[in-house]
């Protein structure tokens, strides 16, 4: 059985990936950081329907605390496959933005990417077979008004998926980014209604978190393991 860590799993699209990977026979590791309560829920919900999955938490941020945490989780199994998912935005144009609102965003989303995603590559290496895929945005494509420091982060993240999957690929292990559009969860209420939607997005709705999540799936299976450095949009075809 492989094992599995989403950081950020307790949120919309994070709590549909871990759903689809505890069901594709994972052992999955729900991360949250303030959230803990949503993330346990999730785990005996997982368990309750016969899959396997544990609650941690801890501040991606904090890179002390996070390699002692995944020190604990990897002591007798590496994490093989990885998602990394966590992330924050806190919007304003860039000419009003504060510096908090700057570095809190590219703490989280790309800070936070390494303090994870490091202390766990060399255990990945050593057994020769890994999945890492770095939950993105299409603001890290396109830009987008008021998000500068969220389209910075995500951009970042989409080249160092390239480096990296050149620096894993003689292992096997694959490092892929995916890219969501507009997807129905609770950080775009209130942000987009459904005109709004139909005008940007030429399929008029927006995307399921399930949708992300099999794409997810895919790419953290066997099926995918000649598919590495990619950054794939899920997007309605807005771009």
């Amino acid at each position: 059985m492989k094992h599995a860590l989403v950081t950020g799993g307790s949120g919309g699209i994070g709590s549909a990936i871990c759903r689809r990977l505890a069901a594709d026979g994972c052992y999955v590791y729900i991360h949250a950081n303030t959230n803990l309560a949503r993330a346990q829920a999730l785990a005996d919900e997982i368990r309750a329907g016969g899959g396997h999955a544990e609650a941690v938490a801890f501040d991606i941020t904090d890179a002390e605390a996070t390699r002692a945490a995944l020190e604990t989780l990897i002591q007798d199994t590496p994490i093989q496959v990885l998602v990394n998912n966590a992330g924050i935005h806190d919007d304003a144009v860039f000419p009003g933005m504060r510096a908090a609102q700057w570095h809190s965003v590219l703490d989280v989303s790309l800070n936070g990417f390494f303090n994870v995603t490091q202390p766990l590559s060399l255990p990945m290496l050593r057994s020769r077979w890994g999945r890492i895929v770095n939950i993105t945005s299409i603001a890290g494509l396109t830009g987008n008004r008021g998000q500068a420091n969220y389209a910075a982060a995500k951009g970042a993240l989409h080249a160092a998926t390239k480096t990296l999957s050149l620096e894993m690929a003689s292992r096997g292990v694959t490092v892929n980014a995916v890219a969501p559009g507009i997807i129905q969860t609770a950080m775009i209420e209130g942000v987009f209604d459904e005109k709004m939607i139909a005008g940007m997005v030429p399929m008029k709705r927006a995307g399921r978190p399930e949708e992300v999540a099999n794409l997810v799936s895919f790419l953290a299976s066997e099926q995918a393991s000649y598919i590495s450095g990619q950054i794939i949009s899920v997007n309605g075809g807005m771009i």
